[in-house]
């Protein structure tokens, strides 16, 4: 029974949500396949998303961003748990090689954790990143050019990195320079069917009204203008967080009998940042996007490339969305109509799990 040790990012929801569909594709390839899942990403993730055997083993893999809410980066603070991280890095190495060696799995993957890439090495098992970004482009945006600790930082991260025997890279994802062997794979997408009437009726829509998805991702938003939104009178909005009582017009998703894959296809309109996971999916779907960009995050303008060249996107700045100015923006969204260029198809996940297949069989699987 092969197992698959899959390193995951616990940085938002984004690295699980590419891993997910990639190892369900494997289920029918490689009969009894399981997966160890080394993240701190929690288990309610996976619970009604992943249809192989799995089991979950908490460990931190990585930093990624400090953040201050889903908008905004703490560059100090990353850069000063980056340090944290690498000061005990020998002991965190060590230990992610005997636990991989006591796992002896046949296969590990890196979404897209540097530490699992050289400790998978360093185990002889083979090694392979999953990879719409690496952490090195996303360091890279916060340098300070007066110090020089950052990057040697960046470096060392980078060799950590050029330890894979071989990156997928995902469609679409920005220029990846880290790794000697890249094979580029479709987009990673596996959009549930939409269930519109069924949201109308359970929010008892009225006929002019428009729904909206308020989705940010796995970290959550600190704030929201809730009284300017409760006035916007032609629109209900799906909050991913608590709402408190007294709003008629704002809705938290926790209360709504749907998963949040169900409510990106049931929606008129989403409001996001550009993600991975939402971006592609919204596309897949041809759901129209109002998206709040941070630019300085790696893969942002990769995403919202690819949303204006195959999907329905509109930019709201940063301030018009602090300053609750979402009305204009959110009529244009809506009259969007589709673009000529059908997005190119969700072949990611299958692509990956064909490449993957041989490592499963070849050791015992």
């Amino acid at each position: 029974m092969p197992i698959i040790w899959c390193a995951i990012s616990g940085h938002g929801f984004g690295h699980a949500a590419q891993v997910v569909p990639v190892l369900n594709a494997l289920r029918d390839l490689v009969p009894g396949v399981t997966a160890i899942l080394r993240t701190t990403v929690p288990a309610s993730f996976f619970q009604d998303r992943l249809t192989i055997p799995w089991e979950l083993s908490p460990a931190q893999q990585d930093i990624g961003c400090i953040q201050d809410g889903p908008l905004k980066i703490d560059i100090d603070g990353t850069w000063i748990a980056h340090q944290r991280f690498h000061d005990t890095w020998d002991a965190r190495l060590s230990n992610e090689v005997s636990a991989i060696s006591a796992a002896s799995p046949a296969l590990v993957i890196a979404d897209i954790p540097y530490l699992a890439i050289e400790a998978g090495s360093r185990a002889h098992i083979p090694t392979i990143a999953l990879a719409s970004l690496t952490w090195d482009l996303v360091l890279k945006e916060y340098c300070h050019a007066s110090d020089l600790a950052q990057p040697q930082l960046i470096d060392r991260i980078r060799e950590s990195y050029a330890n894979a025997d071989m990156a997928l890279r995902i469609t679409p994802a920005p220029t990846i320079d880290v790794f000697s062997n890249v094979i580029d794979i479709g987009p990673i997408a596996s959009p549930s069917p939409p269930e519109r009437n069924r949201l109308a009726s359970a929010l008892n829509l009225a006929p002019n009204e428009k729904t909206v998805l308020v989705g940010f991702g796995g970290i959550p938003l600190i704030s929201l203008p809730l009284e300017y939104i409760e006035r916007l009178n032609r629109y209900r909005f799906l909050y991913d967080g608590p709402i408190p009582p007294g709003y008629s017009r704002i809705h938290s998703i926790n209360t709504l009998p749907f998963s949040f894959k169900t409510l990106l296809a049931s929606v008129d309109l989403i409001m996001t940042k550009p993600g991975y996971g939402t971006i592609v999916e919204a596309v897949a779907l041809q759901q129209p996007v109002l998206y709040v960009r941070r630019y300085n995050f790696a893969d942002e303008q990769s995403l919202v490339d690819y949303l204006h060249r195959y999907g329905r996107g509109i930019e709201l700045s940063i301030d018009d969305f602090a300053n609750a100015r979402w009305e204009p923006a959110l009529s244009k969204a809506l009259s969007m109509l589709t673009p000529p260029t059908p997005p190119p198809p969700a072949t990611g996940a299958m692509q990956a799990a064909s490449i993957l297949m041989p490592y499963l069989h070849r050791r015992g699987a």
